[in-house]
């Protein structure tokens, strides 16, 4: 490999052959591969803690957290933000992100794109297997003048992104089975830690009642069949109590949830959980 190229590049001599082998030799080396993942992804957990601690402090007192990205990278962060709306009713995770080949050299669009929408107050998370993708370089640049607290998933060591960051998750894989495709294994990890960052910092946040999802939006039959399931889970009140705390809250799982804890109506409920930041341990403090 040119010295130049990132470790994301290398090509895995053993794998030279993969056209010549079965189905079932690809499909279990594909599964080799990707149980390696998880462990190199547990060796960063400490600036993932460290990232998390910093995504609940701003987020605590209305900063936003951003996430930032390119090609694959671009479309988890797209993924990532979006479910957060979905799951926990938060409209304080972004993306800045661009799916196309093209569009991952222009450093201006990814500084210009994040730079219209960056406080002081967010966190951003910047995500490049390389470590050197010119829009997020870009962005991060931006991020960096802004002032908000930054940090980056790369899957290279001592990359460029890492140099500008305040804090570096560096999770390496190694070389992918398909040499340079890094939606692969690099691509695999940057999902498991933007699914850590969001899912620890939301419970944190108290947008989770042990492991309940009592801030989930019930936007269809589906999750309006799961928040009443959640109710009933946390409450252990009857089926006919449930829907009734529902229909007095409007739909919010935490105000009925608190309404049938605590023995208040819907309105005393909604006071309380205003008094404790959304929190529903802290609202049933008497």
């Amino acid at each position: 490999m040119d010295r130049d190229e990132p470790v994301t590049e290398a090509r895995a001599a053993e794998a030279a052959d993969l056209d010549l082998r079965t189905t079932f030799d690809l499909v279990e080396l594909m599964n080799l591969e990707d149980a390696a993942v998880p462990a190199a992804v547990a060796g960063a957990r400490v600036d993932v803690a460290a990232v998390v601690d910093e995504i609940v402090e701003r987020l605590g007192l209305g900063g936003r957290l951003i996430l930032v990205g390119a090609g694959t990278s671009g479309r988890l962060a797209e993924a990532e933000a979006a479910e957060c709306g979905a799951t926990f009713s938060s409209q304080a995770v972004l993306a800045v992100a661009t799916s196309t080949d093209a569009a991952e050299d222009d450093g201006a669009a990814g500084r210009e794109g994040l730079a219209r929408l960056v406080r002081g107050d967010d966190v951003v998370v910047l995500v490049s297997a390389s470590g050197r993708t010119p829009f997020v370089l870009g962005a991060a640049h931006a991020a960096a003048a802004s002032g908000a607290f930054t940090a980056c998933i790369v899957s290279a060591p001592d990359s460029e992104l890492a140099a500008l960051c305040d804090r570096t998750i560096t999770v390496v894989v190694g070389p992918e089975l398909l040499a340079g495709s890094t939606r692969l294994k690099a691509g695999t990890a940057q999902k498991l830690v933007l699914n850590t960052l969001t899912t620890v910092a939301m419970i944190r946040l108290g947008k989770t009642y042990g492991n309940l999802m009592v801030d989930v939006a019930p936007a269809n039959e589906k999750l309006r069949g799961r928040v009443r399931r959640i109710v009933q889970e946390a409450t252990g009140a009857s089926a006919a109590a449930v829907d009734d705390a529902l229909a007095d809250a409007g739909g919010e799982a935490k105000v009925a949830i608190v309404a049938l804890l605590a023995g208040v109506d819907a309105d005393a409920a909604r006071a309380k959980l205003t008094a404790a930041g959304g929190n529903i341990r802290l609202a049933l403090i008497p």
